[in-house]
């Protein structure tokens, strides 16, 4: 259960019992015996608290504490333990009475300082929170009030300022005679400042500011007053004197926000939040003419508070504003829990607090601070406290404390570990030896004692730098007092301690033990290469910083793969990740190699081929450019755009009124005229080269033949394909003579293969006046001669074409 601290003892809570016991001791304890009156948990019911001594005079920190006696109390200065001594006196419920609080005077120390209150029992150590013992002080004025010279009806001011501790009380008197404070145009701020409103020619006087506390009485220098006659009466605008400054409290205590605000006619003065929200009414009094007081704050009540002076009736306004913070100690939201755990397992402790600011958070173990390490966690900021693997010597109180600049608070919660009886004691002689660079044997004795209902053991492994959150476990055997742990890391130190367990429970942690992997040599690293040039490379690989740390780095080797010698090693740090190899042959292909290296020797070497015949080409092929020369192309491509539109718009018009009025037909002879018109046929590789031209153009090569003005006779053709007995063998066609036009029937637009149709166009429309029937298809651009020349190839598509029909010889 946790305490915090209270003004008064709270009710004992009923005492613990283990649950299977519980049942049973009813039934044997009629009553309940008298030590259950005392609190199990031992805690506070009352902590000192920060106070201010008067020298000479004795002073009192106050401790009580509940717990199961016999409870011990002590007290700490500074972290100290006091020692018994005449000058002080504990006193019987646990306070500590010190008889003449001193200063530090010659070789007396001083008894300011923070002090602790220490309680101890058999269960464990609290610690109070820390009370702050100052000595009373007052200093002198540092802030005297000055002369003032006003009007009547206007507004005086008078302020002085002075340290002391505790806070001095601050008092005005006019010519040595206490200011009546009744009197509603007197206003007296806390902070040392007197206004008067309105004022009158019997306000003329001598004003001293009165400062007093424990310490001592304190009185400033005179200031006079000098009321003059009655103002001109002329409007002036609205001005504020004198606005609010920015103060930083603690919660409960009282803000005095001052405005003073002058004009006339006499403004009216108001208050606002910047933020826009409602200041409220509950603890809010307007003292004077417009001092905004806030009694009792809080932190809700943080914030930029804005003075604002109007004149009556108009918009016209003057401003001051000032920022108020307000800061709250640290106070629990929730309190560590008391609990009982079974040796070996998992002990947490959360603790909550809030505070103005954000408090931090620390943990005591029997009053000494605990720290994370070991099996020990802190996690979300400090707020959980994780024991892993708890044992006796875990067994003890926690407090939290929480603390900021506003003050502290503490809590504290226990921790029991229960123990099953006859379980048995922590495996003996463990020992952990390394076998590789990834295993390590571990062994160990069976414990001394209650080893009959072992079942098994477990073995506890991490790495030594790693916390103990990373920690994994392996499951052993109860007739094995030996196991060989694989797959760790190669030169790594390893912690390993184990357990056994029975159905009952587990035994305590037998004594941890360190050993390390033995090292090897590193693995190949994997390489890429890339080419820069014609004669120079980029190697690149992975950075292997643990290299560095064992001794290591990496070897390059390259040479010509027509070589038997390789160039290197070139020695390389582990950090490095890239290496350039320039002045290669551009001709040749190279062998380049790369491996690691660390204290244990070389590791496999990976080998790349690279050939940088490729980039010479490409450097040929792709000689560098002459950006002035393509910077002018491309000034002038827009124009060059321009004037191909403008000649394609006119070769389509003219092609249109050629079509109209100049073009009366094409003719096209199939594949029967050329057979007549072409000596016969050999093996193909024996053909005429004017036949293979011919039968082998390409379309749009073709049409050019139809769209050619130039007549083409028996006689060119003739030339063009010789006669059978130019080639030495007969003619088995009839001949016909060339100037009789051929008989023809109506012909008929069919779809035929390129390689079966040659073309021919008449010049005149008499030439074709024998085929009267003929469809003419427009023609396409013009494009040159009609016929391919030699080496030409033709595209295998198809082409619409008038075919004629033959004629019966």
């Amino acid at each position: 259960m946790a305490v915090q601290r209270a003004a008064s003892p709270r009710r004992p809570p009923a005492p613990r019992w283990p649950r299977l016991l519980l049942p049973l001791l009813l039934l044997l304890l009629p009553a309940p015996s008298e030590g259950l009156g005392h609190s199990a948990e031992l805690a506070f019911a009352v902590e000192p608290s920060d106070d201010v001594a008067v020298p000479g005079q004795p002073i009192v920190l106050d401790c009580k504490v509940e717990g199961t006696p016999p409870v011990r109390i002590t007290w700490r200065k500074n972290g100290v333990e006091l020692p018994e001594s005449t000058h002080s006196t504990l006193l019987a419920n646990g306070s500590l009475m010190i008889h003449h609080f001193r200063l530090e005077r010659g070789g007396s120390p001083s008894d300011e300082g923070d002090y602790e209150c220490v309680a101890q029992n058999r269960f464990g150590l609290v610690v109070s929170r820390k009370a702050r013992i100052q000595a009373a002080t007052m200093s002198d004025f540092h802030v005297h009030p000055q002369a003032t010279v006003g009007e009547e009806g206007g507004v005086a001011r008078f302020q002085c300022q002075i340290h002391g501790l505790p806070e001095p009380l601050i008092t005005w008197e006019k010519n040595r005679v206490p200011i009546d404070t009744d009197n509603e145009r007197y206003t007296l701020l806390p902070k040392g400042v007197l206004q008067i409103t309105g004022l009158r020619a019997e306000d003329s006087g001598i004003f001293h500011c009165v400062a007093s506390n424990i310490a001592s009485i304190r009185i400033s220098h005179g200031a006079r007053l000098t009321v003059s006659g009655s103002g001109s009466g002329a409007y002036k605008e609205p001005a504020i004197l004198v606005g609010p400054e920015n103060l930083t409290l603690t919660v409960h205590q009282t803000a005095v926000l001052e405005c003073v605000a002058t004009g006339n006619p006499r403004p009216i003065v108001s208050w606002s939040r910047l933020d826009g929200r409602p200041i409220g009414v509950e603890g809010i009094q307007v003292l004077g003419t417009g001092n905004l007081i806030i009694s009792d704050v809080t932190v809700q009540h943080s914030g930029v508070y804005v003075c604002a002076a109007n004149r009556p009736g108009t918009r016209v306004r003057r401003t001051a504003q000032g920022r108020l913070v307000v800061q709250a100690p640290a106070e629990f939201v929730q309190h560590p829990q008391s609990i009982s755990r079974p040796a070996g397992t998992t002990a947490m402790f959360t603790c909550q607090a809030q505070g103005e600011p954000p408090p931090h958070v620390t943990w005591l173990k029997n009053g000494q601070v605990l720290g994370p390490g070991g099996h020990v966690r802190l996690k979300n900021n400090n707020s959980t406290l994780t024991i892993s693997g708890i044992g006796p010597e875990d067994e003890a109180i926690y407090q939290c404390v929480a603390e900021n600049s506003a003050g502290s608070s503490q809590a504290s919660a226990r921790l029991t570990v229960l123990w099953a009886e006859g379980l048995p004691g922590p495996p003996r002689n463990v020992r952990a030896v390394s076998v590789s660079s990834t295993e390590v044997r571990v062994s160990w004795s069976e414990p001394l004692a209650n080893t009959k209902e072992i079942i098994g053991y477990v073995l506890h492994i991490r790495k030594a730098a790693d916390p103990p959150e990373l920690e994994y476990q392996e499951a052993v055997s109860k007739s094995t007092f030996q196991h060989l742990v694989s797959d760790l890391e190669p030169s790594t130190a390893y912690s390993f301690y184990i357990k056994a367990y029975t159905p009952r429970g587990a035994s305590s942690a037998s004594v941890p033990t360190l050993a390390s992997t033995l090292g090897e040599a590193p693995a190949p690293p994997p390489l890429s290469v890339r080419v820069l040039g014609s004669s120079s490379l980029q190697l690149l690989w992975e950075p292997w910083p643990r290299l560095a740390q064992h001794e290591g780095g990496f070897k390059l080797f390259y040479r010509p793969a027509s070589k038997t010698s390789f160039t290197g090693p070139i020695l390389l740090p582990g950090t490095v990740s890239s290496y350039n190899l320039s002045q290669l042959d551009p001709t040749a292909v190279y062998e380049v190699k790369l491996l690691a290296y660390n204290q244990h020797g070389d590791g496999n070497a990976t080998v790349r081929f690279v050939s940088l015949r490729g980039a010479s080409e490409r450097t040929a092929l792709s000689p560098p450019c002459d950006c002035r020369k393509e910077e002018a192309a491309n000034q002038t491509s827009t124009t060059g755009i321009v004037i191909g539109i403008h000649i394609g718009v006119t070769c389509i018009i003219f092609c249109v009124l050629f079509l109209l009025f100049g073009q009366r037909g094409r003719v096209l002879l199939c594949k029967d005229v050329e057979n007549q018109l072409s000596p016969p046929q050999g093996p193909r590789n024996q053909r005429d080269p004017g036949i293979l031209a011919l039968n082998g153009a390409r379309r749009g090569e073709r049409g050019q033949l139809g769209r050619d003005e130039k007549h083409v006779d028996m006689k060119e053709l003739e030339q063009l394909f010789p006669p059978a007995g130019a080639a030495g063998q007969p003619d088995p066609r009839p001949t016909q003579d060339p100037a009789a036009p051929a008989p023809c029937e109506e012909t008929q637009l069919s779809t035929l293969p390129l390689r079966g149709c040659g073309l021919m166009e008449g010049k005149t429309a008499e030439a074709t006046a024998p085929c009267a029937g003929l469809a003419a298809a427009p023609p396409p651009p013009n494009r040159g001669p009609g016929l391919l020349s030699e080496g030409q190839t033709a595209r295998p598509a198809e082409a619409r074409v008038t075919q004629p029909a033959h004629s019966e010889q």
